[in-house]
């Protein structure tokens, strides 16, 4: 146990990569199994046993098509995803296996649940952050900034404002900036595309401690950034010798200091396993 421990707490070490095969779109865990959300064709969700990274089983969300990206609620013990084709969130009571699922009247992408247990949604084609309850009830929109062009993901920190991920191939600027309640900019992270300490490459999802640090994929330079709470850079978490793909999805594990990074590439996924 001792020297399970030490390879845990080993930052930046490479702990497990789970099997290859279709693109994982979403990565979150519920009561110690962890949630992979595969694409085409098979179009299902995989379980996997926390402690032994097993595979435990695999169910089909009826009804889902193409999907962005998947959070879970462990309040409402259910999970979210996120359809960018039919403009839904769809949500897996996992306690009773049925789905129900509302529109948000936009392109859907990054998730994320607050303190409160609602859930936000990342909409693309107006550029706002829409808040539901988790029966799908809107309860805010927040609009973002023109200089927001492409935003993947935003989240929201314990004191209230907002972190959003944004920039897209064609876009200028690639950054993570902080939001408040009004969305206006409170400070932000990169400007110009690149592969600097102060640069991203499509900054495509995040993840959070509770501290407020961010995690952030960048995708186009393969690697994960480790940002401080007033988004300054601290160092790089994963580099791009240690991912085969681009990473696509990142789902924190505060309590075993774990970071699960899905790759992927054309037609192919998996999950490597960090340690942070």
């Amino acid at each position: 146990m001792s020297e399970y421990r030490l390879l845990v707490f080993v930052e930046g070490s490479l702990l497990h990569t789970l099997p290859e095969g279709n693109p994982v779109w979403g990565v979150t865990s519920l009561d110690n199994l962890l949630y992979l959300l595969r694409g085409k064709p098979s179009k299902n969700i995989e379980v996997y046993d926390m402690h032994t990274n097993c595979l435990r089983r695999r169910f089909t969300v009826p009804g889902l098509d193409f999907k962005s990206d998947m959070t879970a609620c462990a309040y409402n013990m259910c999970i979210y995803i996120s359809g960018d084709r039919d403009n839904r969130v769809h949500r897996v009571a996992l306690s009773r296996n049925d789905v129900t699922k509302w529109s948000v009247d936009d392109v859907a992408r990054g998730l994320s649940v607050t303190d409160t247990h609602s859930v936000l949604v990342l909409c693309d084609e107006v550029k706002t952050i829409k808040e539901f309850t988790t029966d799908g009830k809107l309860l805010r929109q927040i609009k973002l900034p023109q200089e927001v062009k492409s935003p993947w993901q935003s989240i929201q920190l314990s004191r209230g404002e907002f972190v959003v991920c944004h920039g897209s191939v064609a876009d200028p600027v690639h950054g993570v900036c902080l939001t408040g309640s009004d969305g206006h900019i409170v400070k932000s992270y990169g400007e110009s595309k690149g592969s600097g300490s102060q640069q991203l490459n499509v900054p495509i999802h995040m993840a959070v401690d509770w501290n407020g640090f961010v995690f952030v994929a960048d995708r186009n330079n393969r690697r994960v950034l480790l940002l401080s709470p007033d988004l300054t850079y601290v160092r790089e978490v994963v580099s791009c010798e240690q991912l085969k793909w681009y990473p696509r999805r990142l789902f924190l594990d505060v309590d075993r200091r774990r970071l699960y990074v899905a790759i992927g590439e054309c037609n192919a996924g998996r999950v490597v396993v960090i340690s942070v």
